[in-house]
This record gives structure tokens, C-alpha cells and sequence, in this order.
């Protein structure tokens, strides 16, 4: 049944309690809410509660009139609408009601926000036939929304969604390498894997809180299978070492303490900076490149100048050639950044930045102020460094045709600058500066350097609970 159907059952359930002939019902379900929140917690005898009230409840609606000639589906309907009213009341009482449930969600987030960070599939043995990163996200996406409900059945179906989504990958990935299909030993490190990188927020109260409080009688089938993969992978990541991860003790020690280096409570991931550093880094070696062909130019223009125009050329030249050129901002970069990933200790470095290892869902509207302020310290610090090295303000990021027509301008003004020069050297020599190749390498490198960072939609906030 989609959430869809649930949600108009909800509706319908709700309809039939507004009835007259509804009222036992209606002081049933009061009277079982009062009564319940009033006792101490204790989960063992308020799951027994909840489920024989289900089951009482339900009996009872097949044998009212109001559900005379109903179908089977709209019975079932209306008890997915019941667990959901109660639970949905009762949420707050029920969920993560003792002390140690809340430090084992404490403890388990803990570990997987170390492990995230430099966990791979190899150490879960994942085939690299299986393995794929980038479609993953979305299953960590579907179970990242685990909170973002209050029933049972809709924490399951975060579950189901994250399971569904991983099963389907396997099998396409199975497919296209005519492999057999994907067993139970190939799902479950991909889950394990997939639930690390999502730490999704109170993991082991929602299993309890699922366990306990979804109707037994609708966990069964796919929902029970993928579920007990569920609570298979939180016991195993709750229980994770280095044995666990096929590592040496020495190199597990080691990467957890590198990740408690990095600020707490906050959700990091490094494979993007790696990869951004990475990109950027792989430029320097295009550069020196470039370089090295621009000194090639000017060493056989230097020579052709003293075979031609005489001693007193060749000594202008040889002056221009010993002026240290001036490197522009991309090059620092570059340059900075290639220096970074030398270093061993890259987190520390950043340790005086914390939103740089941030997600979205970390940030509180308590962090609003210092990340405007770290904005504009940032902003004025790069347009100084810019003004102070080529002298002119930094241009803001350019659209796709603007910056096609920018490179081919530059293309057409470095070929036209070659006819001039090859013309007439002499005028080169009065206006050095517009051929000597500095700005339009530096101005082909900041357009290459803009890019456009997309910005994925806000998660839609709909939950289907009761107000």
C-alpha cells in the first residue's frame, strides 16, 4: 500500500470516528491515550499494550455497521489509520523513552560519524562489480528521512524506500556484468555501508520504536526481510573494528583518531574536498605545461631578436626574460593546493573552519550570524588578495555564453597578438605588457575556475502525521 493510500485511509478512518455511531470507538481510543501516557514508561509492557489495543480495535471494526460491506483493503486501511492516530499521540512517550536508549543513539552516531569518514567498500568487501558511490546517495537520502515522521509504518517505509533502492542497483549492476543475481552476502555490506555514510539521526530508537510499536501482523513479507538486514547492519556497525573492516589495529586507531581531530557534532565527509583539491591540483601540471611552452616562444623570439636586430636587442630581451613574473591569483591556488595534499594532517588544517566539513541538516539558525560574517571576512579577504596582485577587481562568475564568447574573444586576441608580433617586433618591445602572456593565461584560468555549484531542492517537509 503507497503512502498515498495510507494517507487517504487516515482520512477515512477519521471520517468514520466523526460518525454517531462511531462513539465507542472514540471514547475506546481516548480513554486507551489518557490512560497510557499516564503510566511510567516501561517498553515491554507498553508495546504489549499498544499491540493487543491494535488487534481489540480492529476486531472491532469488521463487526460495526460502519464498515458493513467493506473490502479487505479498506479494513486494512482503516487500521493503518488507527496505528497512526495512537502512535502519533503516544509519540512522544514512547519513543526513546529511557535514558539508555538516548546514549546508545548518542554512542552509535558517534562511530558512524568517524567511521564515514574514511570507510570504504573494500573494507566491507563489497565486489567492484557492485560498487557505486554516486547512486548510493539516494538511498542514504531515503533513510536520512527516518525522523522526519512519527508512525511506525512510515519509519518503515524510510527503510523499505533506502533497502528497495540498494536491491535494484545490485541487480542492475548484476545485469550489465552478466553476473548472478545478488544475494543476502551482497546486500547487507552495501547496507552497512550506506547506513554509515547516512547516520541517520536516533537509529537504534527508531528500530525499537518500529519493532515495537508497528502491528506484528503487517511485519511480514519484504517489510520483515529488509528489516532484519536493518537491525543486522546497526548491530554490526554498533560492534565495528578493525577486524570488521579488514584492517591492521594500528591503522583503524590511527583513522579514528584522525577523525576525532576534526570539530564534534558535525557531519564529515571528505571525498568532496579530496575531489575539489584534486581538480584543482591536476591544473597545476596543465600549467606548468603551458608554461613551459610560453618560455619556449619567448626563448626562440628572444633569439630570433638577437640574430636580427643586434646586440642592444638581445640585451633588452635578456633583461625582459630575467623579471620574475609576477603569479596570478589561480596559479597561488593551484599552487596552495597542491602543497595541501602533500600534507598528512589536511583535517587540521581546516580545523579552524568547521562549516567546511558541515551539511545542510548540522546548521541551526544559531550559526546564521557566523556564517555571514565568515562570508564577508572571506569576500574582503579574497578581492584585497586579488586587487593586491593583478590590480583589478575580480569578476563574478560568468554564464555558460558569456564565458563561450569570452574565450573565443581571447582566442581571436592572442592569434591577432601573434600576427602583430611576427609584423612588428619593434612595437612589442614599447608595449610588453600586452604580449607578454600573463593575462590571457590568468583570464582563461579564473574562466575555467568559476563553476556553478547546484543546489539541491529543499526535502519536501511533508509528514503524514496528525496535528
Amino acid at each position: 500500500m503507497e503512502n498515498a493510500d495510507v494517507f487517504l485511509g487516515l482520512h477515512d478512518f477519521l471520517d468514520r470516528m466523526r460518525h454517531p455511531s462511531a462513539a465507542d470507538f472514540v471514547k475506546a481510543i481516548k480513554s486507551f491515550i489518557v490512560s497510557f501516557s499516564n503510566n511510567a514508561p516501561d517498553p515491554e509492557r507498553d508495546s504489549a499494550a499498544v499491540q493487543d489495543f491494535l488487534a481489540k480495535m480492529e476486531a472491532a471494526f469488521r463487526a460495526h455497521p460502519l464498515w458493513a460491506g467493506c473490502s479487505e483493503e479498506e479494513l486494512e486501511s482503516a487500521g493503518e489509520g488507527l496505528e497512526k492516530y495512537v502512535m502519533t499521540k503516544l509519540f512522544t512517550r514512547v519513543f526513546a523513552s529511557l535514558p539508555d536508549n538516548v546514549k546508545h543513539d548518542e554512542q552509535l552516531s558517534e562511530k558512524m560519524a568517524l567511521v564515514q569518514q574514511f570507510i570504504r567498500p573494500e573494507n566491507l568487501d563489497i565486489k567492484p562489480t557492485f560498487q557505486n558511490e554516486t547512486s548510493w546517495l539516494l538511498a542514504q537520502k531515503e533513510l536520512q528521512k527516518i525522523n522526519m515522521y512519527k508512525a511506525p509504518r512510515d519509519k518503515l517505509v524510510c527503510i523499505l524506500n533506502c533497502c528497495r533502492v540498494i536491491n535494484n542497483l545490485l541487480f542492475n549492476a548484476s545485469i550489465a556484468s552478466s553476473e548472478n543475481a545478488p544475494g543476502a552476502d551482497d546486500f547487507l555490506p552495501v547496507l552497512i555501508f550506506v547506513t554509515i555514510k547516512a547516520n541517520p539521526p536516533q537509529l537504534h530508537s527508531n528500530l525499537l520504536y518500529i519493532q515495537r510499536y508497528r502491528h506484528q501482523s503487517r511485519l511480514v513479507g519484504e517489510a520483515a526481510y529488509f528489516f532484519t538486514h536493518m537491525l543486522s547492519a546497526e548491530s554490526f556497525i554498533s560492534n565495528i573494528d578493525a577486524r570488521a573492516l579488514s584492517m591492521e589495529e594500528a591503522e583503524f586507531e590511527k583513522n579514528m583518531e584522525s577523525a576525532r581531530a576534526l570539530p564534534s557534532g558535525l557531519s564529515t565527509d571528505l571525498d568532496g574536498l579530496s575531489y575539489q583539491l584534486d581538480k584543482i591540483a591536476g591544473n597545476v601540471a596543465r600549467e606548468e605545461s603551458k608554461n613551459r611552452s610560453l618560455n619556449s616562444k619567448e626563448d626562440r623570439a628572444s633569439l630570433t631578436t638577437e640574430t636580427n636586430h643586434g646586440s642592444k636587442e638581445a640585451s633588452h630581451s635578456n633583461d625582459q626574460s630575467s623579471i620574475t613574473k609576477t603569479p596570478t591569483l589561480s596559479e597561488l591556488v593551484n599552487r596552495g593546493a597542491a602543497m595541501l595534499l602533500k600534507e598528512d594532517q589536511t583535517r587540521q588544517v581546516f580545523h579552524e573552519y568547521p562549516y567546511m566539513f558541515a551539511h545542510a541538516g548540522d546548521l541551526t539558525i544559531n550559526d546564521v550570524e557566523d556564517l555571514l560574517n565568515n562570508y564577508k571576512q572571506l569576500a574582503f579577504k579574497y578581492i584585497c588578495l586579488s586587487k593586491g596582485i593583478s590590480g583589478a577587481t575580480p569578476s563574478f562568475p560568468l554564464s555558460s555564453s558569456r564565458i563561450q564568447a569570452q574565450q573565443h574573444a581571447n582566442t581571436m586576441k592572442e592569434h591577432e597578438g601573434s600576427r602583430a608580433t611576427e609584423l612588428n617586433f619593434e612595437l612589442q618591445k614599447d608595449i610588453d605588457i600586452g604580449y607578454d602572456g600573463s593575462y590571457k593565461v590568468s583570464n582563461e584560468e579564473n574562466i575555467e575556475s568559476k563553476k556553478v555549484e547546484a543546489v539541491s531542492p529543499e526535502e519536501d517537509n511533508s509528514a503524514d502525521t496528525i496535528e
